[in-house]
């Protein structure tokens, strides 16, 4: 099977979330009609059903899902992204917050800095489908978390159904306008409908999932099946990544406020 991954470099992609930073989570309800909300919520029931110690949030942006994970009890959440101006927003909602377990980490995503088997479950929302290689990520994922740990993957799904022709017609013409308007990044939001439509339908990440060691994998399609949330539970296998175990570092000075 051919390498399946972003429309785009991650350096390109990295310096398309930096400008959108300051109108990500203003776009984020606008675009969802505010369910993004509610899926974010049901994310974090999923992540936190086995009663986690640890809790690593990948592609946390300004860092909605890892403040949900919190909210919903978690005891600590490393919230991880590659965009330092996400990271800085997430930091402003931090100290607003007053919200001392979650740890905002400066990283990649296809090379976590976390140690093999040291997480009690992964979460990410939306960012997946920006990732070079989907199969590697998920590899990657796995390498971290403990056996029995659990992975959560909230993201938007290529449309089907009878309502896809109108489905596309929003996020094709609409959602690039209310981007421009909105963020004045009209480009960035052009590619959410088709780093969507390149991305797997639910059922082959499943595959993907199944592929990489995951057991008991399951998903769910939300908003007339516009948005997947897959999870999936680690087996006991020995998880190989292509770079030796990375320790874990602390978040780099920009992450401050």
């Amino acid at each position: 099977m051919a390498r399946r991954g972003a429309l785009r470099p991650p350096a390109e992609v990295r310096r398309m979330f930096d400008r959108i930073a300051p109108r990500y989570d203003v776009m984020n309800r606008l675009m969802s009609l505010g369910r993004d909300v509610s899926w974010r919520r049901a994310a974090a029931r999923a992540a936190l059903a086995r009663r986690p110690s640890v809790v690593l949030d990948i592609a946390t942006g300004t860092g909605d899902l890892a403040f949900e994970l919190v909210a919903q009890g978690a005891s600590h959440v490393f919230a991880l992204d590659f965009s330092l101006e996400m990271l800085r927003h997430a930091a402003r909602k931090r100290l607003e917050k007053q919200v001392a377990r979650i740890t905002l980490v400066c990283g990649d995503a296809m090379r976590l800095p976390f140690r093999d088997r040291s997480v009690d479950a992964c979460t990410i929302g939306f960012g997946l489908r920006n990732l070079p290689d989907y199969e590697a990520a998920i590899r990657e994922f796995a390498r971290v978390l403990r056996p029995g740990g659990v992975l959560v993957i909230l993201e938007t799904t290529p449309f089907e159904g009878p309502f896809a022709p109108l489905l596309r017609l929003y996020f094709d013409r609409v959602v690039p306008w209310l981007g421009g308007l909105v963020s004045g990044d009209r480009a960035a939001y052009s590619y959410l409908p088709r780093s969507t439509a390149a991305f797997p339908r639910a059922p082959e990440l499943a595959e993907l999932l199944c592929t990489a060691g995951f057991a008991d994998v399951h998903f769910r399609k939300l908003m007339a099946g516009t948005v997947a949330l897959h999870v999936a539970v680690r087996g006991g296998a020995e998880v190989r990544a292509d770079t030796a175990a990375w320790p874990v570092r602390a978040p780099r000075e920009p992450m401050r406020p």
